[in-house]
C-alpha cells in the first residue's frame, strides 16, 4: 500500500491486516516502524518491479495492491493481473481520476460480479494481456 492508504489505516480503531504489509513511501522509507506494527508493517522505498521480484524469491505467489498511486504504479509495468473494482452508487462532481493516466488502455475481462442491498457493486476483472 501506499503512504496515503497507510495513513489512513492508522485512524482505525484496530490494525485490518492479517498478513504482513509493505507501505511503499519514500517518505517513510527510513523513519521506525510504531511499536504497535512491529511485525506487521515494513516501509520500503523499493519499486514495483523490485519488490515483485523480492516476493517472488521469498516464494510469494500473491500479492494484494492497495492505493491509487501505488495502483497505477503497478498497472504502468504491467503487474497486475486481477482487479476488484467497488462501485459506490454515487455519483461524483469531481475529484481525483481513480487510476491516473496511463500509457495505454487496458482491457478488462470480467470474471464476476455481485451486487449488495446498500448498492454497491463488487466486480472482478483478469487484465488482459
Amino acid at each position: 500500500m501506499g503512504r496515503g492508504t497507510y495513513e489512513k489505516t492508522l485512524s482505525f480503531d484496530t490494525w485490518p491486516y492479517d498478513l504482513p504489509v509493505l507501505v511503499l513511501s519514500k517518505q517513510l522509507a527510513d523513519t521506525p516502524i510504531p511499536q504497535s506494527l512491529q511485525g506487521k508493517v515494513r516501509f520500503t522505498s523499493a519499486t514495483p518491479l523490485e519488490i515483485v521480484a523480492d516476493l517472488a524469491a521469498q516464494n510469494v505467489k500473491k500479492i494484494y495492491v492497495d492505493g491509487g498511486q501505488v495502483v497505477q504504479s503497478f498497472l504502468r509495468d504491467g503487474l497486475i493481473e486481477d482487479m476488484v473494482i467497488t462501485t459506490v452508487p454515487v455519483l461524483i462532481g469531481t475529484g481525483k481520476s481513480l487510476f491516473g493516466a496511463l500509457q495505454h488502455d487496458v482491457g478488462l475481462e470480467l470474471v464476476s460480479s455481485r451486487s449488495f442491498p446498500s448498492g454497491l457493486v463488487q466486480s472482478t476483472y483478469r487484465v488482459s494481456r
